[in-house]
């Protein structure tokens, strides 16, 4: 049942920093495309005035996210969201992590429609994973994973965070920071305009 993404013990704590100064004191955490569950099982940890609600499509992801956060008190049970339909429930900050370059474009925006209806003024939408950036060079490694990707699935592949920022700024949130994480990665955060 319990799945394994070795990449996420490599991150977990990067993200965990950013989470840090970008999360609110209290209240609930909705992570999108939570995957095999452990980022969420260590985030409860490392944040245990949060409530966290783990999320994906998938039924063998949903079985693993239950597995890995069995006996966490602020853990909710799984629930079975497909970023692209934007039906979220209210939330006090959103994560995805490494779901916007492994699912079709579509996914991306509906995680962004379902934010802005989920999310409060001034509340956070935080995104972590590769992209294309048009004032930095793509590193090879990503270049290979972009064509990996989209082998794969002809609609999957790294986004141009310009695009990504566009469609969040059309649906009422500000880039409010850009994190250079490791792996050639970022975290990028928006919030929610205080007029939406």
């Amino acid at each position: 049942m319990r799945r394994h993404a070795p990449a996420a013990a490599r991150n977990r704590d990067p993200i965990a920093a950013v989470l840090a100064e970008e999360l609110p004191a209290s209240g609930h955490v909705l992570e999108i495309a939570s995957g095999s569950g452990e980022h969420c099982a260590f985030f409860a940890g490392r944040f245990p005035g949060l409530i966290w609600q783990p999320s994906d499509p998938d039924a063998d992801a949903l079985a693993s996210i239950a597995d890995w956060c069995a006996g966490l008190a602020n853990v909710r049970p799984p629930l079975e969201i497909d970023a692209a339909s934007a039906a979220f429930p209210a939330a006090d900050a959103i994560l995805c992590v490494n779901m916007v370059h492994i699912s079709p474009w579509e996914a991306t925006l509906g995680l962004l429609a379902g934010a802005g209806r989920a999310l409060g003024p001034g509340a956070p939408l935080i995104l972590y994973g590769p992209y294309f950036r048009d004032t930095v060079e793509t590193a090879p490694s990503n270049l290979a994973f972009d064509i990996d990707l989209r082998s794969r699935n002809p609609a999957w592949g790294l986004r141009h965070l310009e695009e990504v920022d566009h469609e969040a700024m059309a649906r009422e949130f500000e880039p409010a920071r850009l994190v250079e994480m490791p792996a050639n990665n970022i975290t990028r955060v928006y919030r929610k305009g205080r007029g939406a």
